[in-house]
């Protein structure tokens, strides 16, 4: 009873946040900052979370994330370009070698196939390393990948270090929504199923789940691929939000950035790279933009204000978060619709939350 009525609050509760998006994208200039920070948040969850896949829920450190987002936008890009417009996207490259065009849905699904399938070759080698010894490794294979895609003989299908563009894009916040949220349900699932209990084995201790039987080496693999799946569905979002995109645009500092969320969040909690997600985009691009602008109040000019301060307060935040919740804002624990009833119920307690 009680998982039926958790599932029927939860399906309310996303419909009543479809219903927001609604609301907002019909009182407010499609231009307004509020919804790209809703459709960037939406895309950077996804991404976040297949990233919390990767290294909390199996304790594989990796900094790949931005090569396989590359992977996946460019896959999608590349696919999804009308035909009559690759003359004037590829005018360096005699309007490239492919002259068709796929759906959306099949450039999307392509996009995380590719991710997954780059994934699969390089955790063969890759995934034998531990610890810092794998985050080097996959940092080098995204810089790798972003240095390749830009060779200017494969620029017949990447088009070399030009943008590529005219590839369809969204105009909704709805769109980036329902495809994070169909991603993130799927991995949520697959985090609760047998695979997922194998993979939080191995993160917990490889030799007592080797000793129960579980095979690290298919796991850990599965797990990657997986990740780098929902990672490039995550890049071809991310195209689709820019409208154009660009090889250079995939550097580390987009892994760093990710990971930052994944930490803030908590490793380990779904809820807290969603959550992260939101609060990293809002305040990086929306709240503390006007620390960036000077600002005089009467004959009182105040200091600091200036292009640039933003970061400065933005850092200071983030190093405070680290140090006073070293766990982060979730820590490994996820919010429950039993925990709000009982919140609701008893609101003197401390609210509960599901292991």
């Amino acid at each position: 009873m009680n998982k039926k009525r958790n599932t029927v609050i939860a399906a309310l509760l996303l419909l009543a946040a479809l219903a927001l998006i609604l609301i907002l994208e019909r009182i407010l200039p499609p231009t307004h900052i509020a919804l790209a920070v809703l459709k960037k948040g939406c895309i950077y969850s996804l991404v976040a979370v297949s990233m919390n896949l990767l290294n909390g829920f199996t304790g594989l450190f990796s900094l790949g994330q931005a090569g396989f987002m590359l992977i996946g936008a460019y896959t999608y890009a590349v696919l999804t370009i009308p035909a009559a417009d690759r003359g004037s996207v590829y005018m360096y490259y005699g309007g490239g070698i492919i002259h068709f065009s796929v759906p959306v849905i099949v450039g999307l699904l392509a996009a995380g196939l590719l991710a997954a399938l780059f994934a699969w070759l390089i955790g063969l080698p890759v995934l034998r390393l531990k610890s810092d010894y794998l985050a080097i490794a996959t940092l080098g294979f995204a810089e790798i990948i972003r240095a390749f895609f830009q060779w200017d003989e494969l620029g017949v299908i990447t088009n070399g270090s030009n943008m590529l563009r005219k590839y369809p894009s969204f105009s909704t916040t709805l769109y980036p929504f329902i495809v994070s949220a169909v991603c993130i349900g799927i991995m949520v699932l697959i985090i609760n199923s047998s695979y997922g209990r194998a993979f939080k084995a191995i993160r917990d201790d490889e030799i007592a789940a080797e000793a129960m039987g579980i095979n690290l080496a298919k796991h850990k693999r599965m797990a990657f691929c997986i990740s780098s799946f929902f990672a490039g569905i995550g890049g071809a979002l991310l195209a689709m939000y820019q409208t154009s995109i660009q090889a250079a645009t995939f550097r580390s500092s987009m892994t760093y950035e990710i990971l930052l969320i994944v930490v803030i969040g908590g490793l380990g909690s779904v809820t807290g790279s969603c959550i992260a997600s939101f609060l990293f985009i809002a305040s990086s691009e929306w709240w503390l933009r006007f620390l960036d602008t000077e600002m005089t109040i009467g004959n009182f000019h105040v200091p600091l204000l200036r292009a640039g301060f933003r970061k400065v307060v933005f850092s200071v935040i983030i190093m405070a978060i680290v140090l006073f919740a070293r766990n982060g804002i979730m820590g490994n624990r996820e919010f429950s619709i039993n925990g709000i009833f009982r919140f609701f119920k008893n609101p003197g307690k401390k609210k509960e939350v599901k292991q």
